[in-house]
């Protein structure tokens, strides 16, 4: 029986259902917290996190459990608790605000707003006492609202400053020209200066994937050969794969790492992480056969399969970073704790393998990470590298499946279209490159989760939980579901995906299209004019959704020859071209986009009977790094409408499955051996 219990237990979202217990008066984002606010002239303490994130979990622990701390928020404010991820429009605009006030932002995001929604103060983490630098929590609290009640005059005086700064920030970016291929070879030179020679990753720590710029080195060296960019992607690759920030016994990848040696995780997992991880490891692989890359991929959507997918077909969210209250407790191990598990003569090679020391490599206990390779470990324990490598990977499934008699961290068990849609993509390119037929059944039901669950009535829904969808979808959850949907045509080739990607780019296009000034909101048109007014251009942990939308609509154009597509992916390259050139780290992956655009793009027709299999071809185009292609596979019962002009009025010849490689305005003769496809392709 809980001694306090809050509005919060009425919603969907686990988040926000970890505070339903708290002392603290909370209310959900809404008109009747806002109401309140008004009535009681009260100013709004503002307190946005998610489920998976461990400073979220101090800042309750500390504060928001504490009987004291609560009854002065209760008495000086009306409370508002926000799941970002459910929420993301509500994050992003007061993110804003607190990244403008000071200089940093983060989780857990703490703003204070005037009844009418405005911040005019806000920070992240608060500690109790005086610390970091920071004021104890309940001493600001004291001090907002005094300030808030005795200076009036100066608070509208900064409110008018604020708004003057935000609208500026906001203010429209103009161009006018696309931008050519010499001036994207420079933009991606230019990013080489953030490269950690020694460490692998852009920067110092903490280190984040920076999945679209690899993308984008992996596309410098597919081009021009250079190899610095190879060896750059490659050697990121391999010490993030080889780092703590990889789960070495589960697979999938932490969050970050907050060292600059990928060694120690920010210990949360994430969907959309690991999604876009997957998909840049297959690339590696495709572009240079090396299964180690398609290994960690492998093991990655294992991970996703075992941990993070719903039974009906979703995928989840996250995991949490901490469990029984601390911070990384599931994943960390004592020596004792293997040798006990795994004998003396494996659990000291497991150790040597993995970094695992007495006194422990993390807070006197130890993060697994590779140490030494299977060759060093082979000469050390008198083996064959052969012999070595049975022994581990015998050892990391003893390992795990021990593991798994844990106390598990927290799960966030809702289901985001837009998370979905990138690990859709993740898995539609592991099919292309296994064709195994468990991630076809991954895909199938992950579609058909999202039709029955997020699309109801031609109307996109942004989240599903504890058996609700609501929340109308977002620009990034039409962005990622697209990009998905046509990955996954390309996949399994059911037309319906393609269908499906069409309905949703046209609607996208009228939901957050800017009519006047060209670019997508966030939100819907006809929103809350005071949020609805950003525009996700920019990279992130996650790729711009003005980038993906501009990528989605340039292969639509390639796959139905609609004009429409090709005029709106090139106002955005005219929009947005002069800023990717000139900040090309934040524009990462609008410059993955624009080569697409700038490269004419291979088009492969295949032609086949209803039933007819194409294995074969289907291996030899989709395990080449081809990142710049369509395919469209068109049978005696496919849609007539589907399919570029230049495809059109096609024929297999003598029955047999034929393949046409169109580039620019010209399309190859028929085929209809791999031998003869495999030709074209290496002449493109």
């Amino acid at each position: 029986m809980h001694k306090y219990t809050n509005r919060l237990i009425d919603e969907t979202s686990p988040y926000l259902q970890q505070h339903a217990h708290n002392p603290v008066d909370w209310y959900p984002w809404g008109g009747e917290a806002l109401s309140l606010a008004r009535e009681q002239n009260k100013p709004i303490l503002l307190s946005i996190g998610y489920s998976a994130c461990h400073w979220c979990h101090v800042m309750e622990k500390e504060s928001f459990e504490d009987e004291e701390t609560a009854q002065l928020m209760n008495r000086l404010f009306v409370n508002i608790k926000v799941d970002r991820e459910e929420r993301p429009d509500i994050d992003q605009h007061y993110m804003e605000f607190v990244q403008t006030l000071t200089g940093s932002g983060g989780w857990p995001l703490t703003v204070f707003l005037t009844p009418d929604g405005e911040p005019f103060y806000g920070g992240t983490y608060f500690p109790p006492e005086d610390r970091y630098g920071k004021p104890a929590f309940k001493k600001l609290l004291v001090m907002v609202s005094e300030y808030y009640h005795k200076n009036r005059q100066q608070l509208e005086e900064n409110l008018d400053k604020i708004r003057e700064i935000m609208a500026r920030q906001r203010r429209e970016i103009k161009g006018r020209h696309i931008p050519d291929t010499e001036a994207w070879n420079q933009a991606v030179q230019r990013l080489t200066q953030f490269y950690d020679a020694l460490n692998g990753g852009m920067g110092q720590a903490p280190k984040f994937p920076a999945v679209q710029v690899f993308s984008l080195f992996l596309r410098k060296f597919a081009h021009h050969g250079d190899k610095q960019f190879l060896r750059m992607a490659e050697h990121t690759l391999q010490r993030m794969a080889n780092g703590g920030i990889y789960d070495q016994l589960g697979g999938g990848f932490a969050r970050y790492a907050v060292d600059e040696k990928w060694r120690v995780p920010h210990f949360e997992k994430m969907l959309y992480d690991n999604a876009q991880l997957a998909s840049l490891y297959i690339d590696a692989y495709r572009l240079t056969q090396n299964p180690f890359y398609l290994q960690i991929a492998r093991e990655t959507l294992e991970f996703v399969r075992r941990e993070l997918t719903d039974p009906d077909g979703g995928f989840y969210s996250s995991l949490d970073a901490d469990s029984e209250g601390q911070e990384g407790k599931f994943y960390l191990w004592s020596k004792d704790e293997i040798l006990k598990i795994l004998g003396d003569e494996t659990g000291r090679l497991f150790c040597a393998r993995f970094g695992v020391t007495d006194g422990g490599n993390f807070e006197g206990s130890n993060i697994l990470f590779v140490s030494k390779s299977f060759d060093e470990l082979a000469a050390e324990f008198k083996k064959t590298p052969e012999e070595i490598e049975a022994l581990i990977r015998q050892a990391r499934k003893k390992m795990l499946a021990e593991r798994e008699q844990r106390i598990r961290p927290g799960l966030d068990y809702k289901a985001l279209t837009s998370w979905n849609g990138l690990m859709l993509s993740a898995f539609a390119a592991a099919y292309q490159v296994t064709l195994n037929p468990t991630y076809a059944a991954v895909i199938d039901k992950n579609i058909d989760f999202v039709r029955r669950n997020l699309y109801q009535s031609g109307r996109l829904l942004h989240v599903y939980s504890k058996g609700q969808s609501k929340i109308d979808a977002f620009v990034d959850d039409y962005a990622y579901l697209i990009q998905g949907l046509l990955d996954a045509y390309e996949a399994l080739f059911d037309e319906h995906y393609l269908q499906m990607a069409v309905e949703l780019t046209r609607r996208a296009n009228d939901l957050f299209w800017d009519k006047r000034h060209g670019g997508y909101f966030f939100e819907a048109t006809g929103k809350d004019q005071a949020k609805r007014h950003f525009k996700s251009e920019t990279d992130a942990s996650q790729p711009s959704p003005t980038a993906v939308m501009l990528h989605n609509q340039l292969r639509l154009f390639h796959f139905t020859g609609e004009q429409l597509y090709l005029q709106t992916a090139e106002q955005l390259m005219r929009k947005y071209g002069q800023k990717a050139l000139e900040n090309p780290y934040a524009f990462a992956s609008f410059l993955n986009a624009l080569d697409f655009y700038l490269s004419q793009p291979l088009e492969i027709l295949i032609l086949k009977k209803d039933q007819q299999r194409f294995d074969a071809f289907q291996k030899l185009i989709f395990s080449r790094y081809l990142p710049n292609k369509v395919v469209l596979v068109q049978t005696a019962s496919s849609k007539a409408s589907m399919g570029r002009p230049l495809l059109q009025g096609r024929e297999s010849m003598e029955g047999k499955t034929t393949a046409f490689v169109c580039h620019g305005q010209s399309c190859s003769l028929p085929v209809t051996t791999v031998d003869g496809l495999k030709q074209i392709l290496e002449k493109n």
